[in-house]
């Protein structure tokens, strides 16, 4: 049964006992079924409340059982049925509330793909997005979304990724460019090869996250149990004092009424599910309300560096002939030479010659060395391509302290090309924008070479690097962070950071074009190729911890001044228990703030 039903139900039986004490003038008839509907309702309470004890978790709901208990005991029948009306609706109100933050969320789910036009035997035919298969031919229409991964092949438009990314602004595309599922398309019609089947694309593993994130909103979501043995204290001393200066069990009851802990339940995960939401708006999906928190509280964090730190994809950074060469002859010739390898390196040698206008002549014969390199035959000439050792045995060229090809020219050493990761433009602002946040300590670590992993530290500004590590590196040196080094942050992105992101604190994938385990791994998924949205994270869970902190301590306050004010017999009984909702909504408007940020 749900809070609403449980709220109706329980509406329909005070609407009954109302009758039959000023329909029916039977006031004992009323005062039967509100202490009956009393005192069910408080077991339950109860029964729940000593499972909470036995495991140390002294929340405040003891305190709703004795104001229950109390308002029987004194005869107040009517104030107890309005606490449980009132406890009753905060839990019904917190639901809407959950449902109001969550809208963002539910968007995506709503907006899901359903089928694409793929091209079967030269006509188009409406199929299932389940049923997509990779390397088919798929249409998509001007605005309408993309049913699944791929690539453009024909036609060129403006591409919404708003849903996905969080960026608004739309993204021109063309032949080439990679089509995110979920994305709307803009004015023109789009033909695209099918890479990921629905399954495996953008869109249904965003989908998949979210429902995570739905299902368990929050675990952190009863912030007030920490100061629940204090407030308690507090309530039970001020209600025994009035007690005992007025001599009246009935002060008892109205203090512990207005102490009632409604507001102090709703505050924190009304927040946590905005914050959670805010996040997701940004292109950021956090899977627990618990991970705010740690967050926001976090003292290390820690980067992998290839696909991080780095775009992840290695570049030509500097051509070296030998003496007298040109540069733009090496690389001319590497390129030729390369044309038809399928290697990593070799395809970034042949963008950056075709970059520079470079004219490529078709090699005649090509051999390709498994993990060694490359010989190719290229205007006549025999040109070799590859690691150092495999090119030339020569003593005087030397080994460079980056990753490289050595060439060959018809036996001799002709010069090497270097390639290097790109830094991430934004890396150094993010790094000083998490040193802003609190984030007191630094770290790499990475499984490249430590003189690569040094290199991109120092640009970045970290000062402690771990290189040449395998992912079991990686966990013992999270793991041997010290207590005060912690909460810890882990960001990563490949499959081999999947289990330093398990044992982070908080694990943070790059989740645009990073590998579907990692994602799976992390607490946390950035679904925009921008390191900036770590610190956009981390700003948002800080805000959200501070607005949930601030509507606790408001409950609090309020709560205490009511009491304060009950125990001198002032309100009576039944209008300290309807006072409580006034504290529900300032609870939960407050709350709901950490969504508009």
């Amino acid at each position: 049964m749900t809070h609403k039903q449980k709220l109706m139900l329980l509406g329909g039986v005070a609407l009954f006992a109302a009758v039959c004490q000023w329909g029916f003038g039977q006031p004992l008839w009323a005062q039967i079924i509100n202490t009956v509907a009393g005192s069910i309702i408080a077991l339950s309470m109860l029964i729940e409340m000593v499972k909470k004890l036995r495991t140390g978790d002294y929340g405040v709901d003891l305190l709703a059982v004795t104001a229950i208990v109390a308002t029987l005991a004194v005869s107040e029948y009517w104030a107890a049925m309005v606490i449980l009306l009132m406890l009753i609706g905060g839990d019904t109100l917190e639901d809407y509330a959950n449902a109001k933050a969550h809208s963002e969320l539910k968007t995506l789910l709503d907006n899901s793909p359903q089928i694409g036009h793929v091209r079967l035997n030269g006509k188009l035919v409406d199929v299932s997005v389940e049923k997509i298969m990779v390397d088919q031919e798929v249409v998509v229409r001007p605005g309408e979304l993309v049913p699944v991964d791929g690539r453009v092949t024909e036609g060129e438009s403006s591409v919404n990724e708003s849903s996905l990314t969080g960026e608004s602004k739309p993204l021109d595309k063309g032949p080439g460019d990679q089509l995110l599922s979920g994305s709307i398309n803009g004015d023109t019609t789009l033909t695209m090869k099918v890479e990921r089947t629905a399954q495996d694309s953008q869109y249904q593993q965003l989908v998949e996250l979210i429902k995570q994130a739905d299902q368990t909103p929050a675990n952190f979501v009863r912030l007030a149990d920490r100061y629940a043995l204090p407030f308690t204290i507090v309530a039970y001393v001020i209600a025994g004092l009035a007690w005992w200066v007025a001599k009246d069990p009935v002060r008892f009851a109205q203090v512990l009424v207005v102490a009632s802990p409604c507001p102090l339940i709703l505050a924190a995960p009304v927040a946590f599910v905005s914050g959670m939401s805010r996040s997701s708006h940004a292109g950021i999906v956090v899977k627990t309300g618990a991970v705010i928190e740690k967050l926001a509280t976090a003292k290390t964090a820690a980067f992998d560096k290839t696909g991080t730190l780095t775009h992840g994809n290695l570049t030509v950074s500097r051509v070296v002939p030998v003496t007298g060469g040109k540069e733009d002859q090496l690389l001319q010739l590497v390129a030729s030479a390369e044309q038809t390898s399928g290697h990593v390196l070799a395809q970034s040698i042949v963008t950056k010659a075709q970059q520079q206008g470079l004219t490529l002549s078709e090699p005649t014969a090509m051999n390709e060395v498994t993990a060694k390199g490359i010989i190719a035959t290229v205007n006549g000439h025999e040109v070799k391509v590859g690691k150092k050792a495999f090119v030339t045995d020569d003593p005087q060229v030397k080994l460079v302290p980056t990753t490289a090809v050595y060439v060959a020219v018809d036996g001799n050493y002709f010069g090497r090309i270097e390639l290097a990761d790109q830094v991430r433009p934004e890396a150094a602002q993010t790094l000083q924008r998490l040193v802003k946040a609190g984030i007191q300590h630094f770290m790499m670590v990475t499984g490249d070479q430590q003189v690569i992993a040094d290199r991109i530290a120092k640009e970045v500004g970290i000062k402690q690097v771990y290189g040449d590590l395998l992912p079991k590196d990686k966990v013992d040196h999270l793991n041997d962070l010290a207590p005060a080094e912690r909460p810890s942050i882990m960001v990563g992105d490949g499959v081999n950071d999947a289990p330093v992101l398990k044992v982070a604190d908080v694990g943070i994938a790059m989740g645009a074009h990073g590998s579907t385990a990692a994602s799976e791994s992390a607490d946390v998924v950035i679904l925009t190729d921008n390191l900036g949205k770590i610190a956009d994270a981390v700003e948002i869970a800080e805000d959200t911890l501070k607005i949930a902190k601030q509507a606790v301590w408001i409950g609090i306050a309020v709560c205490t001044g009511l009491m304060l004010i009950c125990s001198t017999g002032w309100i009576p009984t039944i209008i300290g228990a309807l006072l409580q909702e006034v504290v529900d909504t300032v609870c939960i408007l407050w709350g709901l703030r950490a969504k508009q940020g």
